[in-house]
């Protein structure tokens, strides 16, 4: 039934409030008037038999009843199991009813022929009467205040008036137990953070020019860049109430009840002030409305949408509430929502640099166990796009990887392994090849790094192996960045686009043919060159223009670009063009090895006998023609693999 015809049943039935105090939505007041009720009426019970029995009921002994019996002066009289009970024909002390408890007649022979005065026991007791009929009924209402609870759980309503109230987690600055120092590697973004922290704890300095703080706050990054963590940190520093909640909480079966909770977070948020609301994953709430569409879309997300925005135009900043948002689709937000007056602030936050990420590792290696021979510069340099929750799984890795092993402490080589299995996969040690396909991933990956080692702008090898990782790696070659890069020559594209092809190249040299083991490298030179033609502007003869936009950043690839505004010989051109970058590419890396025949061959035996090797163990690994640094300012993004992963060959 509807949320607002329940209500109205319960409260009809009577079984609002009670409902209310069994499944724990009642509020403390609430709960503690409805027992001061419940203890009333059960001392109004008794003090009701306990008159009824004192007033009317005269309780005479045995002996009594036998004499009044003989002296015929009763009357009416009910014989029960264990009680008689009767009326005196003549009133006795003001009484007109008796009841005595009934002996045994032999004893009460014996008795009699002494002339003892007594009584029977009936052994019953005035409170097990009462509980005799309470109890079951009490019982009764507790079974079905139990499943009423169990089965609204399961359609994630609560009690059944708690539909329309906020689930927010209410945390304080103890329970958090998350600061500014427990955040690396995002600065900036604390540096602004802070401002909001020193209003709530200082409002009267910060609002004696009439600055306001402002009214929203959202935070804006890809998956895992700590967003949620900045939040808390900011209420456990500002040390007031932190009201959590996601954004898909607010709606349910019900309608109207996104709004009811959102009127409820609010009211809430008030009653606690100075506070700060976090709505994690924004824009499960805050999407874009949708016009022109018949029955109005989802009407009961446009109306949680609705009340969320008129409760940031309704509450004053000055009070002390300040809402924090985090999502990383900020691109279908509603305009509504984003604009300045509701939410005043955004605040961006990317995959940390080499420097961000080692002050990163710095926070999460004081939780382990760590040996002397652990450089942090080196785990930074190696994991290049590694995002906060990324690297705490990789700490987290090397920590169980060390104690696999059975060692004592957390040692450089239990990093160098979590990366691998982080990027590459698991060790499959189970997989078999025969001789012939482990001489072709072998010449392959050797056939990558010989490339990577002879060309200018390239990242240096760091290992390569032919263990079968993951579901579909027979080997990879792993190289490591020297520095973070912000700008790409082109030259430099070519030559890891040639890298990416040396696999294929080395195969057709040694084997004669080729096989489907490149078919990822040629995917990603592809891209490379398709991104130089249609976006870096690159190639002469299609100008200096974009052709196609870029790609969402932070959910990867798959939304819908703008649509193709070129005719279909422009993109005919731009076809052949990009086939031409990867025939250069795959002819540059032929030429390299033909040069590099004998260290192809070397290096793969040495590669079959030991599975992986470094540049320590062949040195014609080392790079021989080491990149030049880069004068430039185009911010173009940095489309360095961050390791060469060879497919699955078949």
């Amino acid at each position: 039934m509807p949320g607002v015809q329940a209500e109205a049943w319960a409260a009809q039935t009577g079984f609002f409030g009670v409902a209310q105090f069994w499944d724990g939505t009642m509020d403390k007041k609430n709960k503690l008037n409805l027992t001061y009720l419940a203890v009333a009426l059960g001392l109004l019970l008794l003090f009701q038999v306990y008159w009824a029995n004192y007033n009317e009921i005269e309780p005479v002994p045995y002996s009594r009843y036998q004499q009044l019996l003989k002296e015929n002066q009763l009357t009416n009289v009910v014989v029960g199991p264990s009680q008689i009970r009767g009326e005196f024909k003549t009133p006795q002390d003001g009484k007109k009813f008796f009841s005595t408890t009934r002996v045994d007649p032999a004893v009460a022979t014996e008795l009699e022929k002494q002339g003892i005065e007594f009584s029977g026991s009936s052994g019953q007791n005035i409170f097990r009467e009462i509980l005799s009929w309470v109890l079951p009924i009490f019982i009764f209402f507790a079974i079905w205040a139990f499943f009423i609870r169990r089965m609204t759980d399961k359609q994630g309503v609560g009690g059944l008036m708690s539909v329309g109230k906020s689930r927010a987690k209410i945390y304080v600055e103890k329970v958090t137990g998350v600061s500014f120092d427990d955040v690396a590697g995002a600065d900036e973004a604390k540096g602004e953070l802070k401002e909001i922290v020193n209003f709530l704890k200082d409002p009267d300095h910060y609002g004696r020019l009439g600055a306001r703080v402002p009214k929203g706050i959202l935070l804006v990054g890809p998956p895992g860049i700590g967003k949620t963590l900045l939040a808390r940190a900011v209420a456990g520093e500002a040390g007031v109430p932190f009201f959590s909640i996601s954004g898909s909480e607010f709606v349910e079966m019900f309608v109207g009840v996104g709004a009811a909770r959102v009127r409820d977070l609010f009211e809430q948020a008030r009653k606690m002030k100075p506070c700060i609301i976090f709505i994690d994953e924004l824009d499960s709430l805050g999407r874009t409305r949708a016009a022109g569409m018949a029955g109005g879309g989802n009407d009961e997300k446009e109306q949680t949408l609705n009340q969320l925005l008129a409760e940031l135009d309704g509450f004053d900043p000055r009070e002390g509430i300040v809402l924090l948002a985090a999502t990383n689709r900020p691109e279908i937000l509603d305009p509504a929502l984003t604009r300045a007056g509701r939410f005043d602030r955004q605040i961006g936050l990317d995959r940390p640099d080499k420097n961000a990420r080692v002050a990163i590792l710095n926070v999460h290696i004081k939780r382990i166990k760590a040996g002397k021979d652990v450089d942090l510069e080196q785990v930074a340099a190696i994991t290049p796009g590694f995002s906060g929750a990324d690297l705490a799984n990789l700490v987290n890795e090397a920590a169980l990887g060390a104690t696999r092993r059975g060692g004592e402490h957390i040692t450089m080589d239990d990093f160098t392994r979590a990366v691998e299995r982080l990027v590459a996969g698991i060790e499959k040690r189970s997989r078999v090849l025969s001789k012939k396909e482990r001489e072709v991933v072998a010449h392959h990956e050797m056939g990558h790094a010989l490339v990577a080692s002879a060309l200018p702008g390239v990242d240096p090898v760091h290992k390569v192996s032919i263990i079968p990782r993951g579901i579909g790696a027979l080997g990879y070659t792993m190289q490591r960045p020297t520095e973070d890069r912000f700008v790409i020559q082109r030259g430099e594209l070519l030559n890891r686009m040639s890298v990416l092809m040396g696999g294929r190249a080395a195969e057709e040299i040694v084997f004669g043919e080729i096989s489907t083991g490149a078919a990822d490298d040629i995917d990603r030179a592809t891209d490379i060159a398709r991104q130089m033609v249609t976006r870096f502007g690159m190639i002469e003869g299609l100008g200096q223009r974009v052709y196609e936009s870029q790609r969402q950043a932070f959910l990867g690839e798959g939304l819908i670009g703008k649509p193709k505004d070129y005719s279909d010989q422009t993109n005919r051109e731009i076809d052949l063009a990009v086939k031409k970058l990867v025939d250069d590419a795959y002819a540059t890396a032929k030429k390299t090895l033909n040069a590099r025949r004998k260290d192809l061959d070397e290096g793969t035996a040495l590669l079959l006998a030991k599975e992986t090797i470094t540049p320590d163990d062949f040195p014609p690994l080392v790079n021989i023609a080491p990149g030049a640094k880069l004068d430039g300012s185009s911010p173009d993004e940095v489309l360095a693999p961050e390791a060469e992963h060879a497919p699955t060959l078949s």
